[in-house]
């Protein structure tokens, strides 16, 4: 499987069953899409602000469902496999992506995995380990979490430097060698997140610097 981000912004999330890891993948698409929850209970407490229908899908019922609500990405993750699969084939017919939660190792084409993910504003690393070790997926998440620190203020500081020198008409070469210069800057990222510093005051220094060097 190869890895895409997939921006589901007005999207619709169409989601079976109210367990334990509907609610979670409830919450996590609800960040960014519409999100509908189909199940006969809820049984966690937040599933993120989305829309929750108390009612026990049959197989049968499942395309009714498709129909109605339009998902751009369908989740399977009730107890009864016949479900499941009747939410897996109706994506199939319609194109519609599909998770299935109860399934682990190989995929059919179209199907997605919702990996591990740790986000730092709008710096996000996904973790995946082909669904064969979930506790090492959760210690990669742990660790990477220390390591990203601070990349979600660096990537809108750099994006802003980016636009203001685009807007001064400095070339491309010397723009990409002016903000490569900043996120590899050891002051500008011990100035990430300490109290009292001003990330954006040392890398406009870098980028004179660098500017200056290529003069």
């Amino acid at each position: 499987m190869i890895p895409l981000v997939h921006d589901l912004a007005d999207e619709t999330v169409l989601i079976f069953g109210g367990g334990d890891v509907g609610a979670r993948k409830a919450r996590r698409f609800a960040r960014e899409a519409r999100v509908v929850v189909v199940a006969p209970a809820f049984t966690a407490e937040a599933y993120g602000g989305a829309e929750r229908v108390r009612e026990a899908p049959a197989p049968a019922d499942v395309p009714d469902w498709f129909d109605r609500v339009g998902p751009a990405l369908a989740v399977a993750a009730t107890d009864d496999e016949a479900v499941n699969d009747a939410v897996e084939e109706a994506a199939r017919e319609r194109g519609v992506l599909v998770n299935r939660a109860d399934h682990a190792g190989p995929r059919e084409a179209g199907s997605v995995v919702v990996p591990a993910t740790v986000r730092d504003g709008e710096v996000v690393v996904a973790i995946s380990t082909g669904a064969t070790s979930p506790a090492l997926a959760r210690e990669l998440k742990r660790r990477i979490a220390a390591e990203i620190d601070g990349t979600g203020e660096l990537a809108a500081l750099t994006a802003a430097i980016r636009e203001e020198l685009k807007a001064e008409g400095v070339d491309p070469g010397a723009r990409r060698r002016a903000v490569a210069a900043v996120v590899e800057s050891p002051a500008v990222w011990k100035d990430l997140g300490e109290e009292g510093s001003n990330p954006r005051r040392t890398a406009d220094a870098v980028v004179d610097a660098a500017l200056g060097a290529h003069e």
